[in-house]
Formats: structure tokens, sequence, C-alpha cells
């Protein structure tokens, strides 16, 4: 199984790591995203449909592949939440809706055990992924982020990313946007946006952690890559579906006939 370190180290040469959401709440389809190419796969446990057992699947299939590392987004900043996942052998969490320091620090605290941290020794499936009951091992290094996604969180991101412990910081583009009223979607190009967007990118540079990011393919994801962003997310399972299909049924020319066929009165 690939793990933590494999993006640490990236990270470490100045590399950028290039990963998929997992939405779908579905373990084959977690292990089909497992390509050459895909750094991590990040199980979406917050706006997908995906509750703690299929998660425990989803994370055991993307290890039998041996190629992305599993990572989960959890429901919210709860310890007990981000250590249950932890605890099922993910390699690192991406913690949502973080607008201050405080928030920052618990988050930290949830992964890592004392005296750094204070989450609960009880690593009953990730000591035998990870082949150690060492908490150095289990709780230092797994992954830590924190999406910031509110107005509070981009005024406070520069005491957010000088949090001890903290790898990075993820941005998602749209739950950001609704944070600072505007409409939510991922190609953002709002003044204000871009500021924010700007903003936390530099504060991630200046304290020395990751800076991520969500896109909706991979040309944005190159540029937002070459822009700096270290932890870039391509694509999601949710969405390539929908992408996919209508592209073939735009290869068949069904929607002209329906078209047609309505404009007749037969739909």
């Amino acid at each position: 199984m690939n793990t933590a370190k494999s993006l640490r180290d990236k990270f470490a040469r100045g590399e950028t790591a290039f990963g998929v959401w997992a939405a779908l709440p579905d373990a084959f389809a977690a292990e089909l995203m497992c390509v050459g190419g895909v750094d991590y796969i990040c199980v979406d446990q917050q706006h997908g449909l995906v509750d703690y057992p299929e998660m425990v699947e989803m994370l055991r299939a993307i290890e039998g592949r041996r190629t992305a590392v599993p990572l989960t987004r959890v429901p919210a900043n709860q310890a007990w939440i981000i250590g249950k996942a932890l605890d099922a052998g993910m390699q690192g969490v991406v913690v949502p809706m973080v607008s201050n320091r405080a928030d920052a620090a618990a988050a930290v605290a949830a992964c890592r055990y004392s005296p750094r941290g204070n989450r609960s020794f009880g690593p009953v499936r990730a000591s035998m992924v990870m082949n150690s009951r060492d908490v150095a091992v289990m709780g230092d290094s797994v992954l830590c982020f924190v999406m910031v996604e509110t107005r509070e969180g981009v005024e406070k991101v520069d005491e957010i990313a000088s949090t001890p412990g903290l790898d990075g910081i993820y941005v998602g583009p749209a739950d950001l946007a609704l944070g600072l009223g505007l409409p939510p979607d991922l190609d953002k190009e709002e003044p204000e946006h871009v500021a924010a967007v700007e903003r936390i990118l530099a504060a991630c540079k200046k304290h020395g952690i990751v800076p991520g990011i969500q896109c909706g393919n991979g040309k944005a994801a190159r540029k937002q890559a070459d822009r700096g962003f270290r932890f870039v997310t391509f694509t999601k399972d949710s969405s390539l579906l929908p992408v996919a299909v209508g592209k073939e049924v735009a290869a068949l020319g069904v929607e002209a006939v329906a078209q047609k066929a309505s404009q007749k009165g037969y739909t």
C-alpha cells in the first residue's frame, strides 16, 4: 500500500501530487480510479454518499491496488470522526470548515497522539496495514489538511497556516465562493475570489505548508499546479460519469433526435 510518506516525499521535493475525489459509495468505482498518474484518492464523507462502513471498503479497495494513497474528507471537525477514519487505516484527512487557529489546532490534535495531540489510541486496523503500533509512525506520519472556506477563514488564514503540525490547506473553490457570498462553482473569476485564493496560497508558502485545491479537469489542475499548488484534485467520479455518458449521447445524435421529436409533439 502507498502510505502518506510517498506524498510527503513528493512535497519535500517540491513536486505536485495529483489526485481524484471519490463521492460514489462503491469500492469498485474507487478501485477503477487507481490508474497511473493518480497519486491519491480522497473518499468524500462530507458531501458524497459515503458512510463509514462504505469508506472502509473503499479504503481496502484502494490499498489493494497499491498505487494511490487513500485519504478522506471527514464530515466535520470532530475528534472522534477523524480518529475513526485514521484507525481504519486512512493515510490522511481533509477537514472542512476551519475558520481560525483554534479550529486548525483541534484538527491537528485529533490526528496526533500525545504529547503532540489528543488522538485516542485504538488503531484497530491502522496498526495492521501500517505494520506498526508505534505512535510516531501512525500518528505523526498521517496527513492533516484543513479547508478554508469562510470569510473569517480567509481573514485569519495566516494564523491557520502557522498552526504547528498542520500539513496544508485545501481550497474548495465552490465552498469558498459560498463563504464569500458568490455563486458556487469551481472556475471562479470574481476578483474577490481570486484574491482570496491567492491569499491562501501565499500563506501556505510563507509558513512552509502544502497548498491544495479542487479542480474540475486536468487542464485546470495543471494551471493550478503551475501556479504553485502542490496537492491538486483534477476530477471526481460523480462528475466523470455524467460527462462521459453525455459525450457518447452527443456522438449518437440522440439529443438532436429527441429535440426534433419534441417539436413534432412526440415527447
